[in-house]
């Protein structure tokens, strides 16, 4: 079995009295990026969630290595998995280091304080995701691409060789989107990183996603290669869209066109 590969086991996830997910199977591809997209409560941040033990199934298990998630104390997970939810909050007037700093606490014990091996985790982690000229100054004076380049800093900080990232394009602007995204796919190629992300934007998924999900009412409706996996049928089915699938002129990825845009009909 390939070292930390995770995977999911008859995951049945809910709510209190309200079933999200129920069934399902899923195995993550070690050393690769996968992309969980969908419509909107259709289960995709909900099982991330569950990979990164955020939240118990009610039925199934996520395991890791072959050791069920539930049953692992939490610091061995956190030394294994990082996991930057959906628009985390900083404390209110912390640094970028000191955010950063925090992702060592898996590491620390009572007789094992900070350490060189520490600052060397957290300069590293300045470094890969251009944020070690941020160090100083405070997260909420950030734009939103910094404030998440600090984010996935803590999250690399952590040491972790998996990364679990919950729509971490969400509320920021086009070029901060690439921003993000070519910082994830650089952390997958350069440290083999495996990756799982929820996004919502399918022809962003298509060009970083190694492992595409498409997911609907709870349940995967396909996965694989994008190429392979984004089609107009999938389209409509899992989002309801007419569309048009297209390669993608600079990277060939599969690109979504919606069809014709709503128009007032002329006069017969």
């Amino acid at each position: 079995m390939p070292a930390h590969r995770l995977e999911a086991r008859g995951l049945t996830l809910a709510y209190e009295a309200r079933t999200v997910v129920e069934g399902l199977d899923l195995v993550v591809p070690d050393g690769r990026v996968t992309v969980i997209v969908g419509p909107n409560a259709c289960g995709k941040s909900t099982l991330l969630r569950a990979l990164g033990r955020l939240l118990r199934p009610v039925r199934g298990a996520v395991l890791l290595d072959g050791a069920e998630l539930a049953r692992t104390p939490t610091r061995r997970i956190a030394q294994r998995i990082g996991l930057l939810p959906q628009s985390p909050t900083a404390p209110e007037g912390i640094s970028v280091a000191d955010l950063v700093s925090r992702g060592r606490q898996p590491h620390q014990s009572w007789w094992r304080q900070w350490s060189a091996e520490d600052e060397a985790a957290v300069a590293e982690a300045l470094e890969r995701t251009s944020t070690a000229e941020l160090a100083e100054r405070s997260v909420d004076e950030l734009s939103g691409g910094q404030r998440q380049r600090a984010w996935i800093a803590m999250a690399l900080a952590q040491g972790t060789d998996i990364l679990l990232l919950d729509e971490p394009t969400t509320f920021l602007d086009i070029a901060h989107q690439v921003e993000v995204l070519d910082l994830v796919r650089r952390l997958n190629v350069e440290r083999g990183r495996t990756v799982v992300a929820v996004l919502h934007d399918l022809n962003q998924a298509a060009r970083y996603a190694d492992h595409l999900v498409a997911m609907r009412d709870g349940r995967i409706v396909a996965q694989g290669a994008p190429g392979e996996v984004v089609t107009a049928e999938l389209v409509r089915e899992v989002f309801g869209l007419e569309s048009v699938v297209v390669p993608d002129p600079v990277t060939g990825t599969p690109l979504v066109v919606p069809g014709a845009p709503w128009a007032v009909k002329a006069d017969a």
